[in-house]
């Protein structure tokens, strides 16, 4: 984004690393507080900042080595425009022709990605799905239908471009049991790293697949191994069909529905 060193000039001065998609950036804090975000100015950028961390050189990762292009010496204090703009309220979003969105109360607070959407001023192009998503994942967590209405609506008066009227209506149609991966396909920037409903203190729960499991996976054929890591990672907690499975892992539909069959036969799933 050539615009965003119209914003912040210090980025080409500051500590710069090259990634295997783009550049990190590094500022000191000097003792600032500033929230973490991954919509910064409202765009798919991310934010890390206190208790965050992010893939630093001299790591290699898919054959890429993560390399300092401008050395940690040259690391420039945090910009004030960043100290301001994340020490706004994540909990609401303001536009001066729209009403100011507060958080609301809602079941389903482990579900990290209903904060996320919540919290995120969401663009054109994006709206629509991530409406549609919100309004399903309040419903699948027991919010009352009127009630999760009443958010979504809320949610996209905030919007500094909101869906129209009949747009919005479409939002509210037959209800979809939404699963991670299917949410993470939809909305890219969704994370799922802080969402206590998969994860425990940062680590998979002891109901998952391959936790519970884990003694016999060595006894697994290839087929199965492979199969039993989607279901535990990708498709965690859900119940893909194996035509889903089989576009995911790119395998042939007959060798996936072999490989199911085999790991219930072994009381795996």
């Amino acid at each position: 984004m050539p615009e965003l060193k119209e914003y912040l000039p210090e980025l080409k001065e500051t500590t710069r690393v090259r990634t295997r998609r783009g550049y990190h950036y590094y500022f000191s804090l000097n003792g600032e507080y500033v929230k973490s975000t991954s919509s910064l100015f409202g765009k798919r950028l991310e934010l890390k900042s206190n208790g965050n961390y992010v893939v630093a050189p001299p790591s290699i990762i898919k054959a890429h080595q993560y390399v300092y292009e401008i050395p940690l010496s040259e690391m420039l204090p945090i910009p004030k425009l960043l100290i301001k703009k994340e020490k706004e309220p994540i909990s609401c979003v303001e536009d001066r022709k729209h009403k100011i969105f507060k958080m609301p109360k809602y079941h389903g607070q482990k579900v990290d990605c209903i904060r996320q959407i919540l919290s995120r001023d969401l663009e054109e192009g994006e709206r629509n799905n991530s409406l549609f998503i919100l309004y399903n994942l309040l419903l699948q967590n027991k919010n009352t239908e009127e009630y999760s209405k009443k958010i979504v609506f809320g949610k996209n008066r905030s919007l500094s471009n909101p869906l129209t009227g009949q747009d919005l209506e479409k939002v509210f149609r037959k209800a979809y049991n939404y699963g991670c991966s299917s949410i993470r396909d939809k909305l890219v920037y969704i994370k799922c790293g802080n969402c206590e409903y998969k994860f425990e203190d940062g680590k998979l729960k002891d109901s998952n697949i391959l936790i519970k499991n884990i003694r016999i996976l060595p006894e697994l054929s290839n087929a199965e191994a492979k199969i039993a890591l989607m279901l535990g990672i990708v498709f965690d907690g859900e119940n893909p069909s194996v035509t889903k499975i089989s576009k995911k892992t790119k395998m042939n539909y007959n060798t996936v529905k072999k490989a199911i069959i085999g790991l219930k036969g072994k009381g795996i799933i």
